[in-house]
């Protein structure tokens, strides 16, 4: 019986526009802790915070990775983050492609990934 493909999520991450959203993508995927991260730019995102409503352009970080990598992979971008409180969510995949599935799995490995700098 073939080894099963560990539970693949999608991790959504709002950035700043520009360079920290590139920066924090080459970051994540050079740690290992994500196969592929797409970088949807033009994003304008409104909200509350602080007691005011805020809209800033963002752009929104498409993490894949797998359900084990998440704890090491919400604390490398809360350390990395330039937000007081960033959006980090993870959406589990259902179902998918199963070759892109494995590929994903074969692409995170939490033990090549930095030590908490905390």
């Amino acid at each position: 019986m073939p080894d099963a493909i560990p539970t693949p999520l999608i991790v959504l991450v709002a950035c700043p526009a520009g360079e920290p959203a590139d920066a924090l993508a080459r970051a994540i995927v050079a740690s290992r802790l994500a196969a592929c991260v797409n970088r949807l730019p033009g994003i304008r995102s409104t909200y509350r915070w602080q007691g005011e409503i805020v809209t800033d352009d963002e752009s929104l970080l498409m993490v894949k990775t797998t359900a084990e990598a998440y704890p090491a992979l919400e604390a490398f971008v809360r350390e990395r983050h330039p937000y007081e409180v960033p959006e980090i969510v993870a959406v589990p995949v259902v179902a998918g492609h199963g070759p892109y599935l494995a590929w994903v799995a074969a692409n995170v490995d939490v033990s090549q990934a930095p030590l908490s700098r905390s």
